[in-house]
């Protein structure tokens, strides 16, 4: 048994502490807010274990500056964070070309479809089954030539034989009835599932973590203690902890710290906005997915959540509440008769790679730190099968899949 600090408790650092809890090692996390409170609280609610394309496709450019300059586009820049953006971008770019695809897609599908599997022992151990629907999700589009459009997605799934199903007009109407007529074709996913309420996810993984010894921090982390056999020690606002084993699992912040250590790793906030309806006055039976703008649709047990954007202003920069407005004007067209009354809104910085491959392994430099980090808007999904590959990884079990497209240290 080892005593192993993770740091975040996010849903990537929660789920990788329940399977190390469970393979009997001693755990502390570090966060400067509570569990769930940072990136994994907002997000739709979806575990889409069969989202193993990259955000980089062919023809994405032309796309991305049609996005920008609609102004209810899903794409947003903040030109002062241009220069420090440029670099990651173009190496973004670069893997739109197909070969990068193919590869990129090939690294997805080798962990994340067993996502739901992963997550189904520590749901059941954490009381948290009834906060799970297994209703698939809908990707709902304008008509038949706007869905062909988006054919090179799909066919990347399809390479991966995972399943879906494309449904006319009519098939739309009876599996989503509060979808407007205006949209007359969709897919839809069987294999996908949701939660009720992404937050109540955390706090019940963390309430199960506390039952089982782990112990939480809330404080800032500002730094390392190195010595001869790696780290020593995390340096904090609240004094410092030492473990055997480092696991950084922070989203978007981890970049700041893995500099630290030696590591630099092209990372960005992808930020994502929502707006969450209390009285929504509707509900839908799947997470519905816009096609044509990537905004997503789900009911939780709180209300009606849309949710969307691709912004990159920087980490940490002051919200740009536009966002919030683009994401409900395309849920209303979508949902038209949604009542705002009561209306919330919020912002995430979801942790992006430019191949969308998270990172996934141990240090090349520090033979105690390991890095789980830069899963963009998959944390929810990818949070149960990341934490079993880590602790197999920490316990220094043999591996279910080669680990190496996932090194910090590979070729962006």
């Amino acid at each position: 048994m080892s005593k192993i600090i993770v740091i975040g408790s996010g849903v990537i650092g929660l789920g990788c502490a329940s399977y190390l809890t469970r393979f009997g090692h001693e755990v502390t996390l570090i966060d400067r807010v509570e569990p769930g409170r940072a990136t994994s609280y907002g997000n739709a609610g979806g575990i889409a274990n069969t989202f193993v394309a990259p955000l980089a496709m062919p023809g994405l450019m032309k796309k991305y500056i049609k996005y920008y300059l609609d102004p209810e586009g899903p794409v947003s820049f903040r030109w002062s964070h241009m220069p420090a953006l440029l670099p990651f971008m173009y190496q973004f770019f670069r893997n739109c070309r197909p070969e990068r695809v193919k590869e990129c897609s090939e690294a997805l599908a080798a962990f994340m479809p067993p996502a739901y599997e992963a997550w189904e022992p520590l749901f059941k151990d954490a009381g948290l089954m009834p906060l799970v629907r297994h209703n698939g999700g809908l990707w709902v589009y304008k008509d038949d030539a706007t869905l062909d459009k988006d054919m090179p997605f799909w066919n990347s799934r399809r390479n991966a034989g995972l399943e879906f199903h494309r449904l006319n007009d009519d098939e739309l109407r009876q599996s989503e009835p509060a979808v407007s007529r205006d949209w007359k074709a969709a897919v839809l996913e069987p294999d996908w599932h949701s939660v009720a309420n992404p937050f109540d996810i955390s706090a019940g993984l963390a309430k199960h973590l506390r039952e089982r010894g782990a112990n939480f921090v809330q404080a800032e982390v500002r730094g390392f203690e190195k010595g001869a056999d790696g780290v020593s020690a995390v340096v904090t606002d609240k004094g410092n902890y030492s473990g055997d084993k480092i696991l950084i699992a922070a989203g978007v912040w981890s970049k700041r710290m893995a500099a630290q250590l030696g590591s630099k790793v092209p990372l960005e906030s992808q930020r994502g906005y929502h707006v969450t309806l209390p009285n929504a006055g509707l509900e839908t039976r799947h997470l519905v997915v816009v096609g044509s703008a990537k905004v997503a649709i789900s009911t939780l047990n709180i209300g009606v959540r849309i949710v969307g954007a691709s912004a990159f202003p920087g980490v940490d920069a002051p919200a740009d509440w536009s966002q919030a407005k683009m994401v409900l004007a395309w849920g209303k067209r979508v949902l038209p008769d949604l009542n705002t009354e009561g209306m919330t809104e919020w912002f995430g910085e979801r942790p992006l790679t430019p191949d969308s491959i998270p990172v996934m392994g141990r240090s090349p430099h520090h033979k105690n730190v390991f890095y789980a980090f830069g899963h963009s808007h998959m944390g929810l999904t990818t949070g149960g099968i990341t934490g079993r590959l880590m602790a197999q990884l920490m316990s220094d079990q043999q591996m279910p899949i080669d680990m190496n497209p996932y090194r910090i240290d590979r070729r962006y």
